[in-house]
């Protein structure tokens, strides 16, 4: 990747590893914007039949319910679509996701956080995709840390999330979505904490 000229760092990660943190961290240390809570705005006025559904994908509240699988289980039976029309649905809100995303990346340098962004620039010449990565007890202790919640809910959270984000990324990409050939680099972030595992990045791309 060249920072020099206009460039993509997408970050895919496992529940507790500090993802979205570092993400943050990366984007103001390299003066880029951060992909996130933009992309709610962007796709819910362009798909604004399901704006609450698009909130609860988006929301970043520990509580897994509100993930992908609630999501994609509840809302859809909700909405009373057939089989069909359900996948048809979360597809297109997909899709929409997606162009949101590359029509900011077309402007400026950014850090995409989730939302299979490995995938979505796979193609694209200056790009570079990390998946982050630890052991579970690594990431329940910090889980439980975080949210001050025993480390048994901490591993049900981990299960669930890992759950929802694989199922996202194989319904939408059909990749594995912690194979080690989607990224340029995989980092295991027990060692490092957020700051440790930010200053290796730095000095990947430099």
């Amino acid at each position: 990747m060249n920072k020099e000229e206009k460039f993509i760092i997408t970050i895919s990660r496992q529940f507790g590893t500090g993802g979205h943190e570092i993400g943050v961290e990366l984007a103001k240390r390299l003066n880029v914007k951060l992909l996130d809570k933009q992309i709610v705005n962007e796709v819910a006025s362009r798909y604004c039949g399901v704006e609450d559904a698009i909130g609860h994908l988006e929301d970043r509240h520990p509580l897994w319910r509100d993930d992908f699988t609630q999501f994609y289980r509840s809302y859809m039976a909700d909405a009373e679509y057939n089989g069909q029309e359900q996948d048809q649905t979360s597809h297109k809100l997909f899709k929409a996701q997606a162009d949101a995303i590359r029509k900011i990346a077309e402007q400026e340098s950014c850090v995409i956080i989730g939302r299979c962004g490995f995938y979505i620039f796979r193609d694209h010449p200056n790009v570079l995709k990390i998946f982050l990565h630890a052991d579970d007890d690594c990431r329940k202790y910090r889980i439980a840390t975080k949210y001050g919640i025993s480390e048994q809910d901490a591993a049900a959270m981990l299960v669930d999330n890992d759950f929802s984000r694989e199922l996202y990324t194989k319904t939408f990409t059909g990749c594995d979505w912690q194979d080690a050939r989607n990224y340029d680099i995989a980092l295991n972030v027990r060692k490092f904490g957020v700051n440790g595992a930010v200053d290796f990045l730095m000095n990947c791309i430099e």
